[in-house]
């Protein structure tokens, strides 16, 4: 985990929202702007889109009120498209199909929009709730025709701006084109993540449901800020605004564990859904989630979640369609 003296190095979490009943517990929900927060979705973003192609975006939860970007990496061709009042409004309605859809089976759901594009919108939920959505696509089902693409600039009136023709022709034909089980594959690792985040959201709500005096709620808020750098105790200590000594004192009375075995908890979280994704190698795994090296990973990993990385992938990809991996 980076330098750090005996005793410390970390990160910890947030939490509000409406109170949610679990069991007898009341629960206080991550709010989407927590969740969106948390180092790790970034991260699974960029990897996500590497792996596979396709861009994502984790969205809050609801209807949206205007088209949705997702992000600098998204389709070139549907940026041009939706540049129009036309193609924004009909893209702007097959999103709000996409996620309505999710939200109501709670289950991932396709659809395809004007341009014969697909979109998928898979829900994050959490106790019953629906914290998220992830949202991804904007890729063909089948091969592009030159029929299609005049149908398209007919739709959205740009048929006779020959200039906005040529640019939008090469980037409509350049678009992935993603078979039937790629597309599986590509769903069913979005799955495996927003349900990882819903059980990360939910340990850190029931963790948060018990009061926590301000000083670990700081500390811990100070290590989710700080969870891929080496934070030294002193720098915890100083945020808290306590002792070192009452510090640890205080975390290990409040939450059961000592700064130490929090952090590496913590740690393993992020780890554990990087590992989703079978493009991130294990070392970069390891390095994202803030250990100092790779046999620290190994054991600290292969410790607390009682098998190695590679074993923990291993049953995540079993879970996998056969033929879904993205391998191109």
């Amino acid at each position: 985990m980076g330098a750090v003296s005996l005793d410390c190095q970390l990160m910890g979490g947030t939490c509000s929202l409406s109170g949610v009943r679990y069991g007898a517990l009341k629960m206080n929900l991550l709010s989407f702007d927590e969740l969106r927060k948390l180092p790790v979705i970034e991260f699974y973003e960029e990897s996500f889109r590497k792996a596979t192609g396709v861009p994502l975006k984790v969205v809050p939860p609801g209807e949206p009120t205007h088209r949705l970007g997702l992000g600098v990496t998204e389709n070139k061709f549907c940026q041009m498209v939706t540049g129009t009042p036309t193609g924004c409004e009909a893209c702007h309605e097959s999103q709000v199909r996409a996620l309505a859809g999710a939200a109501k089976r709670n289950a991932p759901h396709q659809v395809s929009c004007f341009a014969g594009l697909t979109d998928v919108a898979v829900p994050v939920v959490v106790a019953g709730v629906l914290i998220a959505s992830m949202l991804c696509g904007q890729v063909l089902r089948r091969e592009p025709t030159e029929r299609d693409f005049a149908m398209i600039t007919q739709m959205v009136d740009r048929d006779e701006d020959d200039d906005w023709r040529k640019e939008a022709r090469e980037a409509y034909f350049a678009t992935p084109v993603v078979t039937a089980d790629r597309l599986q594959g590509i769903v069913q690792l979005l799955s495996l993540f927003a349900s990882y985040l819903g059980e990360y959201a939910t340990r850190q709500a029931v963790a948060r449901s018990a009061v926590e005096p301000p000083a670990v709620i700081r500390a811990k808020e100070y290590v989710e800020a700080h969870l891929d750098e080496s934070i030294s105790l002193e720098q915890l200590v100083q945020h808290a605004g306590v002792s070192r000594f009452y510090l640890c004192k205080l975390f290990k009375k409040s939450t059961g564990m000592t700064v130490t075995e929090h952090v590496a908890r913590m740690r393993l979280e992020k780890a554990k859904a990087l590992l989703v994704d079978p493009a991130n190698r294990i070392s970069e795994v390891a390095f994202a989630a803030g250990f100092g090296s790779i046999p620290q990973f190994n054991s600290v990993f292969k410790r607390y979640v009682g098998v190695a990385p590679t074993e923990y992938r291993e049953s995540l990809q079993q879970e996998l369609p056969p033929g879904s991996m993205l391998t191109g």
